[in-house]
């Protein structure tokens, strides 16, 4: 795991299949990616709220094995980066500038940024101040305007928790430390560090985000001129189906995938993976023979019906 500074503080990533610190273990299946010596075909994870960049490391993997240059990072106050507790320091638009600024240290010109939940509407940060560092972008569940008063009565009930019941919450962390990582399988490890963590910044980073803009405003999506996959599910409240139609309908180079449920991309990623790596394959494609394919296939009308009956 490697790192960089932004604005004081210690930002964390970890790349596979290219680049100086590249990853070359069996993780990989032995097979860096071919084109790692001129940089490779860049692809940025950003993490779920509250979790860490563990919870790409398996994608990471699978799509360095297949020539892309993946990596993955913890936004300030995740995983093992920083984790101040000013709740200042936290929003969308700061998660949107440590994309950018990774780019910088990384020297990568162009990248697709690929992002979940909050990780998500951090890719559309990027998209909304700096839209020619993206090659394309895949949104996996956005919390967009359909998502919005569900997004808070989730996560307010933790909010009040991590703020007012710091203690308990400490004592609640210290139990988890003590559960061995290896008896976890790795998802199981994923979740169970949302209370392993102090619990105070993620107080503070939780009250920075209920009050800062959560996406780009819809006039700024349309605007939105990159190839993006976008990707969602639905019986989520949290992440409404509707929000990624509405977003497929809105940008004019994007399509919707429909995952089966959300673990879909976890326990069963098969199916998923090759959408989007074909996605990639075709976004790095030279322009001529992008020019010879058919158009991609926008939102079935079911989708479109649910995301027009919300715009």
């Amino acid at each position: 795991m490697s790192s960089f500074r932004f604005e004081g503080q210690r930002i964390a990533y970890t790349e596979y299949g290219g680049g100086p610190a590249a990853m070359t273990s069996a993780g990989v299946r032995g097979r860096t990616a071919k084109s790692a010596a001129a940089g490779g075909r860049p692809v940025i994870l950003l993490h779920g709220l509250l979790l860490s960049q563990e919870m790409h490391r398996p994608l990471a993997e699978d799509l360095a094995a297949r020539g892309n240059r993946a990596i993955t990072v913890d936004l300030l106050g995740h995983g093992a980066s920083d984790r101040p507790r000013d709740m200042w320091r936290y929003s969308m638009a700061f998660y949107g500038e440590q994309v950018v600024a990774l780019m910088d240290h990384l020297g990568i010109e162009q990248a697709v940024v690929m992002g979940t939940s909050l990780g998500a509407n951090a890719a559309l940060e990027v998209a909304a101040t700096s839209p020619e560092r993206l090659k394309g972008m895949v949104i996996e569940m956005p919390v967009l305007d359909n998502g919005l008063l569900s997004s808070a009565l989730t996560f307010t009930p933790l909010l009040v928790a991590l703020t007012f019941g710091e203690p308990a919450m400490k004592l609640l962390a210290r139990g988890a430390r003590a559960v061995p990582r290896r008896l976890l399988p790795h998802y199981g490890n994923v979740v169970l560090d949302l209370v392993r963590r102090d619990p105070g910044p993620g107080g503070a980073l939780l009250q920075g985000l209920f009050f800062g803009r959560i996406a780009p405003h819809r006039n700024e999506r349309r605007t939105f001129g990159m190839p993006t996959l976008v990707l969602g599910h639905r019986r989520d409240p949290v992440h409404p189906f509707s929000d990624a139609g509405m977003l497929a309908e809105e940008m004019p180079k994007a399509r919707l995938l429909e995952a089966d449920s959300l673990l879909e991309l976890r326990l069963r990623p098969e199916r998923l993976t090759e959408e989007i790596a074909s996605f990639l394959d075709e976004v790095w494609a030279p322009a001529a023979k992008r020019r010879s394919r058919k158009p991609a296939k926008r939102a079935a009308p079911a989708a479109r019906r649910a995301s027009s009956s919300r715009a």
